[in-house]
């Protein structure tokens, strides 16, 4: 439900994945994070799309993408092949990437598996994941304790959420850092709702936080030498948990080589929150890589 987008669904490896295009120009990627869909990009897509053709897909496991079985096809390199298929689909050899929450750790793995795919990119309000399991402080746990409850052996946690997703999925938007239900446009609402009282979506963002731990942090260790050459921008929430607790840019300075960044008023959801001042952000960025 992105304004002046269309949609698609695009077979990407027997999976289908739902897209919103928009915009005329060089490619942008626009992933979406926990507990959201593309929607979440309704202001800030339209923006970059005076500028770039915009591709904003939902995750495997989230909205009207596919949500396979399991737990291993959810790790960030399963997301992140999802998103080279994608491109490739559309003819797209070298993109721009964004990503927000799951979406900047789908981008980041993109650009370490696929790294001649992705011309930037761009992390919004994440430290690396690795970085936050393996020194795991009692804040972080207290903040970020759903990456645990979301990881434990299904049926548990879906039983628990499926009970009254709408009351779990929101205490979740309003639980990381300076934000009001108010601060959430009503229509991408909707679709948020729409999106997670679904069981099998239920399910896959289940599976996409047990993958975290059981998969991508072993491959993110296997990686910890490697680093990301290309521009990269970090935006994170001034007042979100995140920036409450780490230096976030110092934890990527080591994982990217040609990183700038910036705090945008807000928290961990900012994309929201201040669109204008997300957008202007990106657009200052990305015409300067352009």
């Amino acid at each position: 439900m992105i304004p002046g987008f269309a949609t698609h669904t695009v077979d990407c490896a027997g999976l289908p994945v739902h897209v919103a295009t928009g915009g005329s120009g060089p490619a942008v990627l626009l992933l979406h994070g926990f507990p959201q869909t593309h929607a979440m990009w309704h202001s800030v897509g339209p923006a970059l799309a005076e500028h770039f053709t915009v591709f904003a897909p939902d995750l495997r496991g989230y909205g009207a993408t596919g949500k396979p079985e399991g737990t291993a096809p959810y790790s960030f390199r399963h997301m992140a092949a999802d998103q080279k298929a994608l491109l490739r689909h559309f003819g797209i050899e070298h993109c721009h990437v964004i990503g927000h929450d799951r979406g900047g750790r789908v981008a980041h793995r993109l650009a370490l598996d696929a790294p001649d795919v992705v011309s930037t990119l761009t992390v919004m309000d994440i430290v690396p994941t690795h970085l936050l399991l393996d020194e795991l402080t009692r804040q972080v746990a207290t903040a970020y304790y759903h990456w645990f409850f979301l990881a434990q052996p299904a049926p548990f946690p879906e039983t628990m959420i499926g009970h009254d997703p709408d009351a779990y999925f929101e205490s979740c938007l309003l639980g990381w850092g300076a934000a009001e239900i108010s601060d959430f446009d009503p229509g991408a609402l909707d679709a948020y709702r729409k999106a997670w009282r679904n069981p099998d979506a239920i399910r896959g963002m289940c599976a996409d936080y047990r993958a975290a731990l059981n998969t991508d942090f072993d491959l993110d260790a296997a990686d910890l030498h490697r680093q990301v050459d290309c521009p990269a921008l970090v935006l994170y929430g001034a007042d979100g948990a995140m920036a409450g607790v780490y230096d976030i840019p110092g934890t990527w300075s080591d994982r990217l080589t040609n990183m700038v960044y910036s705090a945008i008023p807000g928290g961990h959801f900012f994309v929201d929150q201040h669109p204008r001042e997300t957008a202007q952000a990106l657009l200052d960025f990305l015409t300067k890589h352009r």
